[in-house]
């Protein structure tokens, strides 16, 4: 048998595939979400008495939008299709949310259209994220757990708003509080299981398969 022969005669070796390069950016996503959230929210309901009540408008520009979005691009990257277009669609929430209370809000005559600006603002969001719900169940059960407590979060926050009511808008601030402590929650896990140590934190099974 000729050496061509015997090259022909082993049997081909596929290359792998090449590895993303990335390390994960859902932690660093649902970290920026959580912390912004929770600053929005301990203002809607009412905790920042001693403060401005502004805390969260620079975090809003830089770390729950531009942050957030840096996290949906890099899950473009990764081929990863719902984390991408959750990240990167809250990092424009966060951004926009942040510029219309800098650029618009001031130049607003009353309180009561600035509350129905924030009212579209939320019911827009909430149409995003119920079909963003429906499809996180078939994630994991932390996941599904951040876009139900954000679903609930906004629709409180929208009725409160459309309707000018102060009780309901603290209502879903203290629901916004719960959102962020699940999303800082499910962050934690997902640091957790990526550096691979002995601390691992569980984030439950899909519900749909």
């Amino acid at each position: 048998m000729s050496v061509s022969e015997d090259r022909t005669a082993q049997p081909s070796v596929q290359p792998a595939a090449p590895a993303s390069g990335i390390a994960d950016p859902a932690p660093l996503g649902l970290a920026a979400f959580a912390l912004t959230t929770f600053l929005l929210s301990a203002a809607n309901a009412n905790w920042m008495t001693a403060a401005s009540g502004n805390a969260w408008i620079g975090y809003a520009l830089a770390y729950g939008g531009l942050c957030q979005l840096l996290a949906g691009m890099w899950e473009f990257r990764n081929r990863n299709v719902f984390g991408a277009t959750a990240f990167a669609t809250y990092g424009g929430f966060w951004i926009g949310l942040g510029l219309w209370a800098l650029l618009i809000a001031p130049h607003i005559a009353t309180a009561n259209a600035a509350a129905h600006d924030l009212g579209w603002i939320l019911l827009a969001f909430a149409i995003f994220n119920t079909y963003m719900l429906i499809m996180s169940a078939q994630v994991n059960l932390a996941v599904f757990a951040v876009f139900l407590t954000l679903e609930l979060t906004e629709i409180v926050l929208f009725i409160g708003n459309f309707s000018v009511n102060s009780t309901t808008i603290h209502v879903g601030g203290y629901i916004g509080v719960i959102t962020a402590l699940v999303a800082w929650y499910t962050s934690a896990a997902g640091v957790s299981n990526g550096i691979g140590g002995r601390v691992r934190l569980p984030v439950g099974k899909p519900l749909l398969v």
